[in-house]
């Protein structure tokens, strides 16, 4: 069970749009959860992940509570906590996908275009990584519809084409797979977002290689 409960965690985030808000400037909290929860998941040992993501989903808890009615630091709260549940593992990796589905069901209620669509992307995550009922809340049609939904939203953004092509690698679909993989690859790079684009570059080709070799 263990095994099928960590494939909730490669969600990696979803969630890796600049967030912008109604003055088109960027939170300096949010910039720093942004840094860190890169370095977090892309840097620092397996070892001192669950640590690190801990304290890190902590200090996400409080911009969010802060600014309620602000979608953004939600969608962060929720990328940390679904990284989190990577590290930790087990039964308390489920409780943590769920406290980050209710958080982006809570964000999408505010503005459902935040974040250029990455509600939708990390939701389709979601609901494809969780395992189905009796233990979870995943289900593959509602994953295929909201990963499709941040396409329409964000068509050549790295993450919806990346998660889309992992959710059809994993149903067997292989050439269509390979065909969104080419797409994250051929994403516009995001200013101020290095770090996070060459980690998610990473998982792309490591994707990649997969989908062409099982085609």
């Amino acid at each position: 069970m263990k095994r099928t409960l960590y494939a909730l965690c490669l969600l990696g985030t979803a969630l890796l749009a600049t967030p912008v808000y109604a003055d088109d400037k960027v939170d300096p909290a949010i910039v720093k959860l942004q840094h860190d929860w890169a370095h977090a998941n892309y840097q620092i040992p397996d070892a001192q992940q669950e640590a690190a993501l801990k304290t890190l989903s902590e200090e996400a808890h409080q911009v969010s509570a802060a600014n309620p009615a602000a979608p953004e630091p939600m969608i962060w709260e929720a990328i940390i906590l679904s990284t989190y549940a990577k590290a930790k593992g087990g039964l308390g990796a489920l409780k943590l996908a769920e406290k980050s589905r209710d958080l982006l069901l809570a964000a999408e209620k505010i503005n459902p275009n935040a974040l250029n669509g990455s509600i939708y992307t990390s939701l389709g995550s979601l609901y494809y990584k969780v395992p189905g009922w009796p233990i979870g809340f995943g289900d593959k049609k509602k994953a295929r519809e909201y990963l499709e939904k941040a396409l329409q939203l964000n068509p050549t953004g790295i993450d919806p084409n990346y998660f889309y092509a992992d959710f059809l690698s994993g149903q067997g679909d292989y050439a269509k797979a390979v065909e969104y993989y080419k797409k994250a690859l051929a994403a516009p790079a995001r200013p101020g977002r290095e770090d996070a684009d060459a980690g998610r570059r990473q998982d792309v080709e490591e994707g990649l290689k997969v989908a062409e070799k099982k085609r």
